[in-house]
């Protein structure tokens, strides 16, 4: 694995980032019930957060549902959801680090990086150890770094500049390859990570086991780029994959299959908005589909946690 990187310098903006490094990138080759625990102490002092709790059904998709604990949590506003989740990813990064030298976060995109953001003010930005932090992607749309359409471009808009993770330790995809080989080179590079100890493995699967993986859901209930009724939902052997023909643009991608999701430490559902009511009523509630929902088949070894806000909760 080639250990050479490159300056991706963030395109012009109105806004002024809190660091101005550019973030470097590395240069490779191709090479039943449920219980749910009230987390009843996560209020931000003068802003309150009403929570409720309901219990899951499990879901038939998978008997590795029935051994998941999972909790719902429900929030007034999107705004106290994203109080609660900096205060969940905070204390999972002073748990993790504590424990040993990395702290490895997936990501993906769309709404759930807007809903990081308190995670970029105090007390967080100054108190968290930015240095031992490992940042991935669940998935990315393979297009230029500084495209609209790029992940990675709104990542580093709405968290990555502003906070001092190592540029060496943002391992973003290799977009001068095709999404075929993106997928291979991402796999080979997380491999490699897992040899030289950064991430762990499952002791059940020896698949990756990320610390903490941060999805969010869209309205048709996909998860990363894994999208209702596609093939790929079935992947049991690679750990990254890509697509070509996705339903939503753009059409090409790379994405983490549902082994190495569901061999995560902790996965964070983070749903905002009444669109999103249907897909959550599915997982959560009594709603139907034909076919079970992608987000139905998120399942880690370790723990679940949806952040719902009272409209996407709305069904239940």
């Amino acid at each position: 694995m080639a250990s050479l990187f490159q300056p991706l310098y963030a395109p012009q903006r109105t806004r002024t980032p809190t660091h101005t490094h550019p973030i470097l990138l590395p240069s490779r080759s191709p090479s039943s019930w449920f219980p749910v625990t009230n987390r009843a102490n996560i209020a931000a002092p003068h802003n309150p957060i009403k929570l409720n709790c309901f219990k899951t059904k499990a879901s038939s998709t998978s008997a590795a549902n029935m051994a998941t604990e999972k909790q719902v949590q429900v929030f007034d506003s999107e705004e106290a959801l994203s109080v609660s989740l900096a205060k969940y990813t905070a204390d999972l990064s002073q748990k993790f680090t504590q424990q040993k030298a990395s702290f490895t976060v997936v990501v993906s995109g769309g709404s759930l990086i807007k809903s990081l953001r308190k995670l970029v003010e105090a007390p967080y930005v100054d108190s968290i150890d930015w240095s031992k932090w490992h940042m991935f992607w669940v998935d990315e749309r393979v297009v230029p770094k500084d495209h609209p359409d790029s992940n990675y471009l709104l990542a580093y808009d709405g968290f990555l500049s502003k906070v001092p993770i190592p540029p060496g330790n943002v391992h973003a995809i290799n977009d001068a390859l095709s999404a075929e080989a993106a997928a291979d080179d991402y796999e080979t590079h997380i491999k490699h990570l897992v040899h030289n100890g950064i991430i762990s493995t499952s002791e059940t699967t020896g698949i990756p086991k990320f610390d903490l993986m941060l999805l969010g859901m869209g309205p048709d209930g996909h998860v990363a780029s894994l999208f209702p009724g596609h093939p790929l939902l079935a992947e049991k052997n690679k750990w990254v994959t890509f697509i070509k023909e996705s339903p939503k643009p753009p059409p090409e991608r790379i994405t983490f299959t549902f082994p190495v999701i569901n061999s995560s430490a902790n996965v964070a559902l983070v749903v905002a908005g009444a669109g999103k009511a249907h897909p959550v009523h599915v997982a959560l509630g009594n709603g139907q589909e034909p076919e079970p929902l992608p987000v139905q088949m998120v399942a880690p070894e370790g723990q679940l946690t949806w952040f719902l806000d009272k409209d996407a909760a709305s069904k239940l």
